[in-house]
């Protein structure tokens, strides 16, 4: 057994790093969560989740995983027989798509390269296409955790507009949350999905949905069985400041606190760091040889930077040797880019330093794990760091 000295670098997408000052608001006694005190905590959650989905609508919280928020999206809003339009932009589309087979809607499912973003052209295609509007539903992941290919929210919603189809539009941004800009109201998205344990710095434990008017009036008129995912059950309680199960109570205390950093530095103030980072991340890649997973420069993700392996050497070998001899994490590849490919995290509670010391264990594994690649990476994200050609890289980001 390798004995290590020091922190832990959890440098996967999610979950992410947890800061002291969350984990020390977590550390609470149990709490009446019929009680005012616990009414005074669940108002103020629910608010600080509105700003941070940008709405004035209502945004549920669920004591549940990113997984359980995509089933409350589609149970609440669809029923068997109705028709999706999805798009695999990679794994964690896939299992999006997975619930909606198990629920029986009938999925066309827009397929993908996973490097690039969802299809726009051909969603357009699909939507003009569908004269009697029997597509109920467009879902795209915003930020897909797998790849690091960002899809844009807000060009789906042009496309709904501009062939005027009534489809609502549902995103998943469990990874692109508080770590990349996002819009709900302004953006015209119908149903937001969310997590808590990537951007906003969390444990995972509670799930997300913002949803809109129009949103809440298809749910209304959805026939279809839910109980626990039943949006209106919980909006009737959350007016009295509280849920109609026993709340994750402890969790809340840390969510209030995280939003409350991420106020703090600023949201906006708070993407901009992810992209920095972003691009230093990639500026080191370049320089060792090797290609990022996404393969659009237009779509690089903020939270996350996707990096292949060349031929003939395996992704998962090189994240154990980083594991062993420098105790830090790495993202692994999923399903169609299992051993070929490894992600760097670089979302949450992160800063320059802990960049400079994940890319170093980086560029001392593949060393070591004798992956060809070239040396000088490290400094190449330090130039990018220090304001040294951040133009051109800035220029390759997404909104």
């Amino acid at each position: 057994m390798t004995v290590h000295t020091g922190r832990h670098f959890l440098q996967i997408p999610g979950p992410t790093n947890v800061p002291d000052r969350v984990l020390r608001a977590m550390d609470m006694p149990t709490l009446d969560h019929r009680g005012p005190e616990f009414a005074e905590l669940g108002f103020a959650v629910l608010a600080a989740m509105q700003r941070v989905f940008r709405t004035e609508q209502p945004v549920i919280i669920f004591p549940s995983s990113g997984t359980g928020a995509w089933e409350a999206a589609m149970v609440n809003v669809l029923a068997p027989g109705d028709k999706v339009l999805m798009c695999e932009t990679g794994q964690f589309a896939v299992l999006w798509r997975g619930i909606a087979d198990k629920f029986k809607l009938d999925v066309d499912f827009i397929p993908s390269d996973w490097r690039h973003g969802a299809d726009l052209a051909e969603i357009e295609k699909r939507l003009s296409a569908d004269k009697q509007h029997t597509i109920k539903a467009v879902c795209v992941v915003h930020n897909e955790t797998s790849t690091g290919c960002v899809t844009p929210p807000l060009e789906v919603r042009k496309i709904l507009d501009r062939v005027k189809h009534p489809a609502l539009l549902m995103v998943d941004t469990i990874s692109g949350l508080g770590s990349m800009e996002y819009e709900h109201d302004a953006w015209g998205i119908d149903v937001s999905v969310a997590g808590s344990q990537k951007g906003l710095m969390l444990p995972p434990g509670l799930g997300f949905n913002a949803v809109s008017e129009k949103a809440l009036a298809a749910a209304k008129a959805n026939q279809g069985m839910r109980s626990y995912w039943d949006w209106q059950e919980v909006i009737t309680f959350n007016k009295l400041g509280t849920f109609p199960y026993t709340p994750a109570t402890n969790l809340l205390f840390g969510l209030r606190e995280a939003v409350k950093m991420l106020e703090e530095e600023g949201l906006e103030n708070v993407w901009a760091r992810h992209k920095r980072h972003s691009a230093a991340t990639r500026a080191a890649v370049k320089v060792w040889g090797l290609e990022t997973q996404c393969a659009d420069p237009n779509a690089h993700s903020p939270a996350l930077t996707g990096v292949r392996v060349p031929e003939g050497h395996d992704a998962d070998d090189f994240r154990k040797v980083v594991l062993e001899n420098f105790d830090m994490s790495l993202g692994t590849g999923l399903n169609k880019v299992k051993g070929k490919v490894f992600r760097i995290g670089h979302i949450g509670h992160f800063n320059d330093l802990m960049l400079m010391g994940t890319l170093a264990g980086v560029e001392m594994g593949l060393d070591l794990a004798k992956i060809p690649h070239r040396s000088g990476g490290v400094l190449a994200a330090m130039d990018v760091l220090k304001g040294r050609d951040v133009m051109p890289m800035a220029k390759a980001q997404v909104a």
